[in-house]
């Protein structure tokens, strides 16, 4: 199995528990071949501006037993990039072969979402039922766009129906914007990322993709994005252009809270609140985003979330475990 670089240490000062048995949803992987194949393709193995982290399984798994949290379901991010067909699909394979390997070693621990080639359709559906019936994998990472082409792009609704119908979960990572935005000599993560899945949630809104495929299980990193504060702005489109009253479903507020969220980097006193109040606790679910966060932020955005958010014990539970556990069933009979 092909794991890489040198193990570097946490940086949590607090040696307490973060959660207490806490499934994370988004737990990032880098292996080495990842990085030389994307090099090798010609793209960068990060978005500008944004450091790569070194990474080790040993790193992932220090980290977990320090924080307390049980499970991760890991995913190479950004992915596989927008090339041709079968390039996009030999590179997928590798990574999901690599990933269930991983999994493998680390039984109870580990889960994986599998890479796929979009945005080429036939090819994602045939990796998708690879990654899942042969492979074993617990559901699919993308990022908001391929290219330009967005998730939520009726041209993706062949792969879209197909994933409801397995009841695979997406997890969905927002990457750079096809178009060039003013970066301050700022990261483009910084600002953009929210804004991209704030774009998506409004695609997915007005496309209806959910009233199509009402099984799909989306969830948006970072908390949604900006939804939470976005949603009823979003809701407003009738009102500033009649004909997409049409095209807006009928309780579009409601419809954007079937989305999932997970709480990277939404954990403090003022973003939290929102998400909160927005996504209630049915579809909240735990996120760390290391190693490209350090564990030190994490795990205090974590402790807002579990010790000042006002949970009940039960809610805390469904958040850390339940919500997680009824998505990725592996995890369910697990101690």
């Amino acid at each position: 199995m092909e794991t890489n670089d040198t193990a570097v240490s946490g940086d949590s000062t607090d040696p307490g528990p973060a959660w207490a048995r806490a499934i994370d949803v988004h737990h990032h992987v880098l292996p080495e071949f990842y990085v030389s194949e994307l090099r090798r393709l010609g793209f960068a193995s990060t978005l500008p501006g944004v450091d790569r982290p070194a990474w080790h399984i040993g790193t992932s798994l220090d980290m977990m037993d320090r924080q307390g949290i049980r499970a991760a379901v890991v995913n190479v991010w950004p992915g596989v990039p927008a090339v041709d067909p079968a390039t996009g699909a030999r590179f997928a394979r590798r990574v999901n072969e690599f990933l269930a390997e991983l999994v493998a070693a680390h039984p109870g621990r580990l889960g994986a979402f599998a890479v796929l080639p979009l945005p080429h359709v036939d090819e994602s559906i045939a990796e998708l039922a690879y990654s899942a019936d042969v492979l074993g994998l617990d559901g699919a990472a993308l990022v908001t766009n391929y290219g330009g082409v967005y998730v939520g792009d009726p041209a993706l609704d062949a792969f879209h129906a197909e994933a409801a119908r397995r009841g695979t979960p997406l997890f969905v990572h927002p990457t750079a914007p096809p178009v060039a935005q003013p970066s301050f000599d700022l990261p483009l993560s910084l600002c953009e990322f929210p804004f991209e899945t704030v774009r998506l949630a409004a695609q997915l809104l007005y496309h209806r993709t959910l009233d199509r495929h009402p099984r799909l299980r989306v969830i948006l990193s970072h908390g949604g994005g900006g939804i939470a504060y976005y949603a009823a702005r979003l809701a407003c489109g009738p009102l500033i252009r009649a004909d997409l009253a049409e095209r807006l479903p009928e309780d579009p507020v409601g419809y954007l809270r079937r989305l999932y969220g997970d709480t990277a980097m939404i954990g403090d006193p003022h973003a939290f609140p929102s998400v909160r109040a927005f996504a209630g606790v049915e579809r909240l679910l735990v996120g760390s985003d290391f190693p490209f966060m350090p564990e030190s932020f994490s795990a205090a955005g974590s402790r807002h979330v579990v010790d000042r958010g006002g949970f009940t014990a039960r809610e805390r539970e469904r958040i850390e475990f339940g919500n997680a556990a009824a998505l990725f069933p592996r995890f369910a009979t697990h101690p």
